[in-house]
């Protein structure tokens, strides 16, 4: 389950179709090395463009008359009109399109620079680096993003200079901090083998993790089992770790979260006779006795006949996000979502959709406890430090907006995921390894950087002498 999004990445097919006019060159984008300030890029919601409508009913939109007459436009020298109808083809783009038809992205950009509202262009090219990552036009998409955005503020800073105004941060490096600031949570939660996962549940002293120190599920590959634990804090101090008895079977359990009230317990289970893909997501009750059951598979309208994993529910209780590899998405893996319907059950799951997702791989949804917030990691972001980055993404009324890289206090060159933070913002919680055993995972937790923070926007003042 923690592996099956590490898998090497295949090698992307190159887009090549007619443009609709020509591009011009601009300076190079700026990449990474570096501590975001005030961002002053427009957000999605001012451009009905983004709202895509049929992304979960079409998988792929084309016709092929509307098409024609909007490439006879521009050659006519009716580029107003072109901007204006390319607009309205592309908001009815399924899934496939933007890989497959990145390109009239691309040439809706360059109108909207011209004849779009402010910002609109900037977020265009980004959908194009999003879902064309190692296309043609990567390359001139990110000059041409910088060439609209080079008398804009400096959305970073260099790290150095971050450093030096943090001052005692300054060893602090892709969650690896002095010993002063980071915690390994010890002994009586961690064990010899992996342990990876964590959630914390809204009243902050039950902590949910999981760990692959139980018995062997093939003795002659020596496969250690995944298994649910959870440990409580009591005045202060994470008690010894125990396992959910009823929930661990000999099948593989882990990514688990706890409703806001504490009597559903929501996990991924793999490989056993009642999922319908090689993961499933599972819902156990709290019984009068305070134990926990088997579990209840969620069903076809959360679950599919591929990999779905690492739950988050909301803070409202309404909406269950989490990852998945079914077929009709926009890369290897996305975000979905489902919302729960009057009756309680579980509506159908839906894409989240292009902002948030790329052609990579986007998992480890974390929703946060008290702001619309979700944290999630991936590889297919426009801006990252290392392979796989936690990013931000806050929800506005009719949408999300472009996800924010949480920072290089927290990503680094190496990857982050199974991310989580307390209800008030105070401590993250994370697995990683040390340099002797880089396949050992321990629990750690942080305190929570002011870039990871929900509603944080880093505003540095002052001069570096």
């Amino acid at each position: 389950m923690k592996t099956y999004f590490l898998i090497i990445i295949a090698v992307f097919w190159l887009l090549v179709h007619a443009p609709l006019m020509a591009q011009k060159p601009s300076k190079r984008f700026k990449r990474g090395g570096a501590v975001q300030l005030e961002d002053s890029l427009t957000s999605y919601s001012q451009s009905d463009i983004f709202v895509f409508p049929n992304i979960n009913t079409t998988k792929y939109y084309q016709d092929r008359a509307k098409l024609d007459r909007i490439r006879k436009l521009g050659p006519a020298g009716d580029d107003e009109q072109a901007y204006s109808s390319l607009k309205a083809y592309v908001r009815n783009f399924g899934p496939d399109n933007f890989s497959m038809d990145t390109q009239l992205i691309w040439d809706l950009a360059k109108l909207s620079e011209v004849y779009g509202p402010p910002g609109e262009a900037v977020l265009l090219y980004k959908l194009v680096l999003k879902h064309e990552p190692l296309a043609i036009k990567n390359n001139q998409a990110r000059i041409e993003f910088d060439s609209l955005t080079r008398n804009e503020k400096d959305l970073y800073v260099p790290l150095k200079e971050y450093y030096e105004l943090v001052e005692y941060r300054k060893e602090i490096d892709t969650l690896r901090p002095p010993q002063g600031v980071l915690l390994n949570m010890g002994e009586l939660i961690n064990s010899d083998k992996e342990d990876y996962g964590p959630t914390i549940g809204n009243v902050d002293n039950i902590l949910l993790f999981t760990s692959k120190r139980n018995r062997h599920v093939d003795p002659l590959n020596k496969n250690y089992n995944e298994d649910l634990f959870f440990t409580r804090r009591v005045d202060g101090i994470w008690e010894y770790a125990e396992e959910f008895p009823k929930i661990n079977t000999p099948f593989n359990e882990g990514s688990a979260c706890l409703s806001n009230d504490g009597k559903q317990l929501f996990f991924a289970r793999c490989n056993s006779p009642d999922s319908y893909g090689s993961c499933d997501i599972f819902v156990a009750e709290l019984s009068a006795d305070s134990t926990w059951g088997y579990g209840k598979n969620l069903g076809p309208s959360i679950n599919s006949n591929g990999w779905d994993s690492q739950p988050s529910l909301s803070h409202s209780g309404d909406t269950l996000f989490f990852a998945s590899d079914r077929i009709g998405g926009f890369g290897f893996s996305d975000i979905y979502y489902a919302t729960k319907g009057k009756d309680g059950n579980w509506e159908k799951a839906l894409n989240i959709g292009p902002i948030v997702n790329t052609r990579g791989f986007e998992v480890s949804p974390f929703f946060h406890h008290k702001h619309n917030v979700l944290y999630f990691s991936s590889n297919g972001q426009p801006l990252s430090f290392g392979d796989f980055d936690i990013y931000k993404a806050h929800k506005n009324a009719v949408n999300w907006d472009e996800p924010k890289n949480i920072g290089p206090l927290v990503n680094g060159p190496g990857s982050e995921y199974y991310f989580t933070i307390d209800s008030e913002s105070n401590y993250l919680y994370y697995a990683r390894s040390v340099a002797d055993d880089i396949n050992n995972l321990d629990l750690h937790s942080f305190p929570v950087p002011m870039e990871a923070q929900p509603n944080a926007v880093a505003k540095l003042k002052g001069t570096l002498i």
